[in-house]
């Protein structure tokens, strides 16, 4: 498997193993995400991003993908991505989402600072290209240091 697949596959499917709703379906889209610490990417693959990794920097990634129908492979879309993050007491940071593109793959990542047992919720809005109308969803995410 491609180096480029690899990541993108770690980065999606992080959250099945502990079991986390990673997609949220909308009428033609589906957006895939995922938050995690960034001491748990490999050494090389943090790297080739510029992701610096540590316990105490988090990474979103967001996967935009338009539904081709049953039996068909989704396509992955380039839209406009705003990401807000608010924590327990309110403070509230707009992220800077990057666009990564491997192959087809299209993803965007989004690098912020955490603390032990800090809960985060992310507020989103997604705009597929030619759309009008945005993709909203929000999730929580508790990050763990020690």
């Amino acid at each position: 498997m491609p180096f480029r697949y690899k990541l993108l596959a770690l980065l999606l499917l992080m959250p099945l193993s502990v079991g986390a709703n990673n997609g949220y379906n909308f009428d033609n889209y589906v957006v895939y995400h995922n938050a995690f610490t960034a001491d748990t990417l490999p050494a090389n693959m943090a790297s080739a991003y510029g992701i610096l990794r540590s316990k105490y920097k988090g990474v979103l990634n967001l996967s935009v993908q338009q539904k081709m129908g049953v039996g068909k492979f989704n396509i992955p879309v380039n839209a406009a991505v705003k990401v807000q993050a608010v924590n327990l007491v309110g403070q509230l940071k707009e992220l800077d989402s990057r666009r990564v593109t491997e192959g087809d793959a299209i993803y965007y990542i989004s690098e912020f600072r955490v603390s032990h047992k800090e809960v985060i919720t992310f507020n989103i809005s997604i705009v597929p290209k030619g759309e009008k109308t945005p993709l909203e969803f929000k999730f929580k995410r508790q990050f763990y240091t020690d």
